[in-house]
């Protein structure tokens, strides 16, 4: 198994300047260097309404829900005229524990405010109603930010096991692969779908991701594509399977 048998590479861990406050360069800054590096696509997942966003003022929901879409919208127009994939997710808060939810756009978000204060449960429902997908991620990271380490199997649909940001040569923060290890041990213990992705905060990238076989089509055949199909996943320096084993 080769990684040029799976060359269309996505990055599934990014963050843009325009709604994530620990962020350094712009949505469409963003989809232009993931293109020149040879990515196929990239989800926009900005913090969310509890997370390290940068969306001040007293705004509406709706508003606020606008307002944090931007970084998203600007990294698709730019990619709809490049030829470029860029999908839509975010990350969700919990008092630390972070998910990456991927299936749900603007419209769902503004139309169902109950999501902001769900539970873990609950949100589990919600995104499972709306045909979307959560990713537990960075399970076993330790930092300041992260109180403790919490996991819910039962409440997602797979782990990001593959964190560039934690094992990858380039990363300056959050070095530790044993992060890396534990979550790929943990994923194989609950039969749990695997992801990898850089955290990726500016155009100095990391190149991890998932890589498939074919080109995907939007962020349904994204999830599709996790529950379903053969594909590698890569930190920059190391390459797995799906399955977690390093190839």
């Amino acid at each position: 198994m080769k990684r040029e048998e799976y060359p269309y590479l996505y990055e599934t861990h990014l963050h843009t300047c325009e709604s994530s406050r620990c962020a350094r360069n712009t949505g469409e800054e963003m989809a232009q260097a993931c293109k020149a590096a040879g990515y196929a696509g990239m989800i926009v997942t900005e913090h969310n309404w509890y997370g390290n966003h940068c969306i001040d003022g007293d705004y509406s929901w709706e508003e606020w829900i606008e307002r944090f879409c931007k970084g998203y919208e600007h990294a698709k127009a730019w990619g709809d005229k490049n030829d470029f994939d860029v999908f839509f997710g975010y990350e969700a808060n919990y008092q630390g524990t972070e998910f990456l939810i991927y299936g749900v756009d603007k419209e769902w978000l503004k139309n169902h405010p109950a999501i902001k204060d769900a539970s873990i449960e609950k949100q589990f429902q919600m995104i499972h109603e709306a045909g979307g997908m959560i990713v537990q991620a960075h399970p076993f990271r330790k930092e300041d930010y992260i109180p403790a380490v919490r996991l819910f199997p039962e409440y997602v649909d797979a782990v990001e096991t593959v964190n560039a940001t934690h094992s990858s040569h380039l990363s300056i923060s959050h070095n530790n692969h044993e992060w890396d290890i534990q979550a790929i041990a943990y994923a194989k213990k609950h039969r749990l779908p695997m992801t990898a992705g850089s955290d990726i905060h500016s155009t100095f990238l990391f190149h991890g991701g998932v890589a498939f076989k074919r080109r995907l089509t939007d962020i349904h055949d994204y999830c599709k594509a996790i529950l379903q199909e053969d594909y590698l996943l890569t930190d920059g320096d190391n390459v797995y399977n799906r399955h977690g084993d390093k190839i």
